[in-house]
């Protein structure tokens, strides 16, 4: 007797089973296997090797069989027989096994007809499932030798997902009706599962041929389509376009995946969705911008200077720096430097500067004005979930210029404002910072985009509107009003040619002299920067124009007197000496944003009780600029205290119409009220400009070029100003400082000794 281990087989009585002739050798002692020879088939509980094997490891129940066949593929046939129940199993040393075994009687509760009639229904559902494959009629032999619930169960045993536990279950069941319930159960559960599968699968596959169908159709249609766009370039579809210019774009690879991704979105769409024309915007923004890297050039300095010369006079300071910058960008080669920001009084140049850097860097311009943006998503863009979804003024301005690298100006930041929508400013914070703008993310874009490449100049009028995290990110350059001298040749060299170009007159029809320029600049213009004096010269063509167009040939030279005859616009009055002095009235100095202008400080004593009344429209500042002055000329003259416990003090400051404000009048106010004081007349010809402290300091101020220009134009010869401002003075054209005498001072004291209130010991004051 042969004693043979299984696992996780169905063991049945009257069923034949296969198993391979090496498994039954293993403990057979190694000796000839022949037929008729009786095995006895355990159970194992565990699926372990003969050598893990011990006599634990097994199942009280077993069966016996007989060898029927012996195969030469290497395969045994066994016929099942009585059941077994076994005990003293011991694995001996050469992997023999013994055990005792006697038999399990059955509880015959089956009779042979109901087993037949289960076999048969069986063998039919059996039939149908196997219909259902191509390989159902080749077991239809196999199907009719099925006469036992047993044999089926054994048959299909190999291919049953059933635990060891439930398949030895069977065989430990002693009643044959209970066993024959439980093979039922199992072979029509294992049907079900087959057959549900097959339709999960022939589902699938027809799923995986209509896909497969399809593909091969949108291939076949793209090749045909391709070879019609060989054919007829002018007729290439607008996708197939798209994918192209996807192709040749050089997008990064993050860009590149989100574009493909739209065009697939698109593909499926066929052209006909209602997000067909968001997504081909997309792409087609995509597509036309720049993606890659420009490599850095190698400038000119001496070329780009003489381009910057070509297209602006003056602007030495300005041009000085522009230069610096294209210099460190040919020795680190690279494509942009410092953010530079531009801030001036309108009209000076500084937009139109831009773009002259640009033809010097040999490079495309683009400008994006910022005047009154208070949305962030104008600098971000809008994300493409909202209905009219566009990308941000950075993008917009970069996608139009057509490089990667252009020069931007950035015009207006002092303009931008914050609201609900969020701050732009902030929103430039991530533009402007090299640092971050590699990877600049716009919501439309969705993707990163790298502006370090692009060289940015922002303009602004003033820096005081800027917040302070944005205004460290830039480097500031002054741009100083023109004195009347460039204006001049501002006028003669750029303005008077483009203009007369633009109306279509010739150099031959007509001229203009530098007297009746000077007139324009003098009585018709009031401004730091020339725009005005474009308008002005603008209108004077048009009125030529006239002229020129109906007297043909006639050449007609425009003079000062032409000038006052032919203009419309009533000559600006600019401020004067005054030609009568009085005691209480200095001429101090102003900054505006059109430049810079004298006005005068009027001080008067009326019967009162000591209040002090300020008109003029003064701010704040000025307001206590004014009680300081009081304060200080009650100090510096004691015996004049009474002037003001019995007076009211009235200080005005011309014109009423027009707010002021600003710390720099400090001085001009103190000795305002000093001349008042002392009856001492304060020559008209002597202006002053800065702060005074409670001390008697005088404290620094700004704008000192415009104001200086404005004291050279009244015919002012003389100007005192804070001595911490002498640094400034290097921005003031030489021929204001040869017209004028500048005095720096450091204390109000100089300021009273210099026009003759105090006497040398009250200096200290």
């Amino acid at each position: 007797m042969i004693v043979v281990p299984v696992y996780n087989i169905i063991l049945a009585p009257g069923a034949s089973i296969y198993m391979g002739l090496d498994q039954i050798k293993k403990t057979s002692g190694s000796r000839e296997i022949a037929p008729g020879e009786r095995v006895v088939l355990i159970v194992a509980k565990e699926n372990k090797s003969l050598n893990e094997l011990d006599g634990d490891s097994f199942y009280p129940i077993g069966i016996s069989a007989r060898i029927t066949e012996v195969g030469r593929q290497g395969f045994v046939l066994l016929q099942l027989g009585y059941r077994v129940d076994v005990e003293n199993i011991e694995i001996r040393p050469d992997r023999t096994i013994s055990l005792n075994s006697t038999r399990r009687v059955d509880i015959e509760d089956l009779s042979p007809e109901v087993e037949a009639r289960k076999v048969s229904e069986l063998v039919d559902e059996m039939r149908k499932f196997a219909s259902g494959f191509d390989w159902g009629e080749s077991i239809e032999y196999w199907l009719t030798q099925i006469n036992t619930l047993g044999k089926a169960a054994s048959a299909v045993s190999p291919w049953i997902d059933e635990s060891n536990e439930r398949r030895y279950a069977i065989l430990a069941e002693d009643s044959m009706a209970k066993r024959a319930d439980l093979i039922e159960e199992m072979l029509y559960g294992f049907l079900e599962v087959g057959r549900i599968t097959n339709e999960a699968m022939t589902s699938q596959q027809q799923e995986h041929q209509q896909m497969y169908r399809e593909t091969a159709i949108k291939r076949q249609m793209e090749h045909l389509q391709k070879e019609l766009d060989e054919m007829h370039p002018e007729n290439v579809s607008d996708i197939q376009q798209l994918e192209n210019k996807i192709a040749e774009s050089g997008m990064n690879e993050t860009a590149l995946k989100e574009a493909t991704k739209v065009l697939n979105r698109l593909k499926q769409d066929g052209g006909q969705g209602a997000e067909s024309g968001m997504l081909y915007d997309y792409l087609d923004f995509m597509t036309g911008l720049s993606w890659k890297k420009a490599e850095p050039q190698h400038i000119d300095l001496d070329q780009a200077r003489r381009i910057l010369d070509e297209d602006h006079y003056g602007l030495d300071k300005v041009k000085d720096r522009i230069i610096q910058q294209i210099a460190v960008m040919n020795l680190k080669n690279s494509q942009a430097g410092s953010i530079l920001l531009f801030v001036g009084a309108p009209g000076t140049g500084k937009t139109s500067i831009g773009k002259s850097i640009a033809r010097a860097l040999g490079r495309e311009y683009s400008r994006v004005s910022l005047g009154g943006v208070h949305d962030e998503s104008d600098i971000r863009g809008h994300r493409r979930t909202y209905i009219g979804a566009m990308p941000g003024r950075i993008m917009d301005g970069i996608s139009k210029s057509g490089a990667s690298n252009p020069v931007m100006v950035l015009d207006e930041v002092d303009k931008l404002s914050d609201s609900f929508h969020g701050s732009p400013a902030s929103a430039l914070l991530e533009v402007l910072d090299p640092e971050q703008n590699n990877t600049f993310t716009d919501h439309y874009m969705n993707v990163p985009y790298d502006l370090s490449d692009v060289m940015f100049i922002c303009t602004a009028n003033t820096t005081d509107t800027i917040p302070e995290p944005l205004l460290n990110r830039m480097e500031v350059i002054q741009f100083s009003g023109y004195t009347p001298v460039e204006k001049l040749h501002i006028a003669k060299e750029h303005l008077v040619p483009k203009s007369m170009e633009s109306m279509g007159i010739e150099s031959n029809n007509m001229s203009v002299s530098d007297e009746a320029i000077e007139t324009l600049i003098s009585d018709y213009t009031m401004e730091a920067g020339v725009r005005g004096l474009r308008k002005r010269i603008d209108t004077l063509c048009r009125i030529f124009a006239v002229k020129v167009a109906s007297n043909p040939g006639e050449k007609f030279e425009v003079t000062p007197d032409v000038i006052r005859e032919e203009m419309e616009d009533r000559p600006i009055t600019h401020s004067k000496i005054l030609p009568e002095p009085k005691a209480g009235v200095v001429t101090g100095l102003a900054w505006t944003p059109v430049g810079g202008e004298i006005l005068y400080i009027e001080t008067m004593f009326t019967k009162g009780k000591g209040e002090i009344i300020i008109t003029g429209q003064l701010g704040d500042v000025m307001k206590e600029s004014a009680r300081i002055a009081v304060s200080l000329v009650k100090t510096i003259f004691p015996d004049k205290a009474d002037m003001f416990s019995e007076n009211d003090l009235h200080i005005h400051v011309p014109e009423g119409a027009v707010p002021k404000d600003g710390p720099s009048a400090g001085i001009a106010l103190t000795t305002a009220i000093s001349s008042l004081v002392t009856g001492h007349i304060v020559d008209p010809h002597i202006a002053m400009t800065g702060e005074v402290a409670l001390r008697g300091a005088v404290t620094p101020i700004g704008g000192l070029p415009e104001k200086l220009m404005a004291a050279e134009r009244a015919g002012i010869t003389k100007v005192f100003i804070p001595e911490e401002n002498e640094f400034d003075l290097k921005d003031v054209a030489d021929e204001v400082k040869d017209k004028i005498e500048i005095q720096t001072v450091s204390n109000v004291g100089e300021v009273l000794a210099a026009t003759g209130m105090l006497t040398a010991a009250g200096k200290s004051a």
